[in-house]
């Protein structure tokens, strides 16, 4: 087995993740439009129709023949109605107009709507603008969506606008990805179930909930196993086991080079490390690689670390297993205060991103850097990304941020 890359840059590392989730897409099942909400689409979709299928009013009001009105003095007929709804068949012949609502169907042989606020009714009589141009307030067939227009594309996610767009051209089911199913490790014998009573050197498990939390909010539907202790056997058999049974199996905690780390071995033994050690701060001990049927992420134990880690390469290996092809929002913002790298590695640095009075995106530093705490992490709503190399950026300099 050829050596996995050891300490590689963020780039390369994202380019062997996307290599080895292009070699094992997840299948595709077609749902309800109910169940797309948030999937990734497997197929280009084309227009079966035309949208809006029929010239309709775009206003409440009153359809009629432009050129009447001139010819009428600005005062028509009032000869019928309209409403949204079944085409009532009515026509609107010379000098006349019918009352009509928005959405509805045009009546033959009008070609205008004047809008209620503009027209004065009395009796049958209706008395409009003078002034009106003639296709004001139509909507024309197809002016939105052409019949055989490409509408959608594999790879979009499936956006609440981008289904009701499928629902509107009269589409029931659409191709999607399946979800990956996810099983969810921490590690360490240290890790107590919070609300028991800590003992000396014991630690809430914190990251448990992190991580969960974290994939849901990408629509995952997460299984958390139980805590992994300290001894390669159990490390061993937990991991194997999962690993014929799940698409992808995260762990947090025993990846770097201590003698309790026993993950990196277990994957080099029975499986097959893509990478691991990438050069980023915090996160430098992810590992990534397969075991069994399943891709497999593991994450450093400090809670920053992991929210880093996932953000810069589990949600790409998500996305990446489902085929999107669009990438998640990366922003540009100015700094609020300055800031001195010295070390050589990016970095991502919690941050508060928000806009100043001007409009202008603005990130807002957390002072805190260590990757244990993880309070810095519940008062920041972005991650500052630094790139390799010292550097020192002034106030207003301009950075990307990752929005969480």
């Amino acid at each position: 087995m050829t050596p996995a890359p050891m300490r590689i840059g963020l780039d390369e590392a994202l380019s062997i993740l996307h290599q080895v989730a292009a070699a094992h897409r997840l299948d595709t099942e077609h749902l309800p439009l109910a169940r797309c909400h948030g999937r990734v689409l497997q197929a280009d979709i084309d227009a079966p129709m035309a949208l809006p299928p029929f010239d309709n009013s775009a206003m409440d009001g009153f359809a009629l023949r432009q050129a009447d009105i001139a010819a009428a003095g600005g005062v028509l007929r009032l000869a019928g109605e309209q409403f949204a709804g079944p085409a009532t068949g009515q026509a609107v012949g010379e000098g006349a107009c019918l009352r009509i609502t928005t959405g509805a169907p045009m009546p033959a042989g009008a070609d205008t709507v004047v809008i209620k606020e503009d027209a004065t009714v009395e009796g049958d009589r209706v008395t409009v603008p003078l002034e009106t141009a003639a296709g004001r307030h139509v909507r024309r067939a197809g002016e939105d969506v052409m019949p055989g227009d490409r509408v959608l594309r594999a790879g979009d996610l499936l956006t609440p606008a981008r289904v009701s767009l499928a629902a509107s051209l009269g589409l029931d089911r659409l191709p999607v990805a399946r979800r990956p199913t996810v099983a969810v490790f921490t590690t360490g014998d240290e890790l107590i179930e919070p609300g028991l009573a800590l003992a000396p050197g014991q630690i809430y498990d914190s990251n448990r909930e992190l991580l969960m939390g974290l994939l849901r909010a990408d629509g995952l539907e997460p299984t958390a196993w139980p805590r992994l202790p300290d001894d390669p056997r159990a490390v061993e058999v937990a991991l194997r086991d999962a690993a014929c049974a799940f698409d992808l199996v995260i762990t947090c905690g025993a990846v770097s080079a201590g003698e309790k780390d026993h993950i990196p071995g277990v994957l080099e033994r029975f499986g097959q490390v893509h990478f691991w050690k990438v050069r980023m701060k915090p996160g430098m001990p992810v590992l990534f690689g397969s075991l069994d049927r399943c891709r497999f992420l593991g994450l450093p134990g400090n809670p920053v670390s992991v929210l880093a880690t996932w953000r810069a390469l589990g949600q790409p290996l998500v996305d990446a297993l489902q085929g999107r092809r669009e990438a998640r929002p990366r922003w540009r913002a100015r700094l609020s205060a300055s800031i001195v790298k010295r070390h050589p590695r990016l970095e991502f640095m919690r941050a508060w991103l928000d806009s100043d009075a001007d409009g202008a995106l603005r990130a807002d530093p957390n002072p805190a850097t260590a990757s244990h705490r993880l309070r810095a992490v519940a008062e920041a709503n972005a991650l500052i990304v630094l790139p390799e190399g010292p550097c020192t950026l002034a106030e207003g300099d301009v950075v990307e941020v990752l929005p969480l």
